[in-house]
């Protein structure tokens, strides 16, 4: 009798141990790095409630996949020996974090880093050491997308309500863009070069843009959906008005993680999935205040330098 209890006993053991396995990885937290000052996608400052897109949408993904949230914010930094790719990577292999929101997926930034070692971004908690150290870095991997970024031009005062169907339309208006941009090298390539006698170029980081813009010292720019939506909320009685027209090359955003984390990366898909089936995703953009645009094929852009030019 006592041979059988115990075997029951061992039985009942073998049984609850996944159980128990499963409990535990339902309390081990889904560690996202978020970009601390991208709005409306993400947004932390002190004193105040974290917010934007991604955070909305992180906190869904988590709650989908019955794991608490634990946001690692960092912040960009552009130097010669950093790149979006290579500060995801970094933050990835590290261990910071198990996925990085917002991600823009184009191959170049998927590929296999030509670099073995990065340096880390710097990032909340971080110590001197971390800012100095290098990490091995390794493989990335996209999840689906959820949202579409393109770019929009964006009218001064003085071009209020002017029709733009097309890069061409901005020929004879007084353009303006920041040096070495994506729409820098759109508009410099245009027609072959078509617009160039019209453009300004500033500085990124020291010259306002969207002041500029605003001030109606120029009449439109080629800037980012996402950063334009950013303005206006920031600015409610702004001057400069919306185009409507989206250049037709664009990327999506998503997560990404590493390619040895594929279980991970599944999990996500179908909370994706079923989120953008309930349209949840595009009421979080409606909530943070962005313009929200569905994902777009391809799922991955290709060489966006290329396409450029031959346009």
């Amino acid at each position: 009798m006592r041979r059988c209890l115990s075997i029951w006993s061992v039985a009942a053991i073998l049984l609850a141990a996944p159980l128990v396995a499963s409990a535990a990885a339902a309390e081990d937290p889904l560690k996202i790095c978020l970009d601390e000052d991208r709005p409306p996608l993400s947004v932390h400052r002190k004193g105040k409630p974290d917010a934007g897109f991604d955070v909305l949408l992180a906190q869904a993904v988590a709650e989908r996949l019955r794991r608490p949230l634990a946001i690692q914010w960092f912040e960009s930094r552009l130097d010669e020996d950093s790149s979006p790719q290579l500060e995801a990577n970094a933050l990835l292999s590290d261990g910071r974090c198990s996925l990085v929101g917002g991600y823009a997926l184009t191959q170049d930034s998927l590929v296999v880093p030509g670099m073995k070692t990065a340096r880390l971004p710097d990032f909340a908690g971080a110590t001197r050491d971390d800012r100095r150290r290098r990490v091995a870095l390794g493989v990335l991997a996209p999840s689906q997308p959820y949202i579409y970024s393109p770019m929009t031009v964006a009218l001064g005062p003085k071009a209020k309500g002017r029709k733009i169907g097309d890069i061409g339309d901005l020929a004879g208006l007084r353009l303006v863009i920041e040096s070495g941009s994506l729409g820098d090298a759109i508009l410099m390539t245009f027609d072959k070069g078509r617009l160039i006698d019209s453009i300004t170029h500033l500085v990124p980081g020291r010259d306002d843009l969207l002041g500029a813009l605003e001030r109606g010292d120029h009449d439109a720019t080629l800037i980012d959906l996402a950063r334009f939506d950013a303005h206006r909320a920031a600015h409610p009685d702004t001057a400069i008005t919306a185009s409507g027209y989206y250049y037709p090359i664009g990327a999506n955003r998503g997560y990404v993680g590493l390619a040895s984390d594929g279980a991970l990366i599944e999990a996500v898909n179908k909370a994706l999935s079923a989120l953008a089936a309930e349209g949840r995703i595009a009421e979080f953009g409606r909530q943070a205040g962005l313009t929200y645009l569905p994902p777009r094929e391809p799922a991955i852009l290709g060489d966006v330098w290329t396409k450029i030019i031959q346009r």
